[in-house]
């Protein structure tokens, strides 16, 4: 699957790594953004069972 990506990946390795840096930077946004705190409402435990 990497290799794959990597021969789509348009010019030389530099603008290759470049390019990947920039989606993965774009996909940890978005995660962070709206996926996780989406995700934290629907897992987040309102009751707590230690007692203090």
């Amino acid at each position: 699957m990497y290799g794959a990506l990597w021969r789509i990946l348009p010019g030389p390795w530099w603008v290759r790594v470049l390019i990947l840096a920039v989606v993965v930077a774009a996909l940890l946004f978005v995660c962070v953004q709206w996926v996780f705190p989406a995700l934290d409402l629907m897992i987040a435990p309102t009751d707590s069972t230690v007692e203090s």
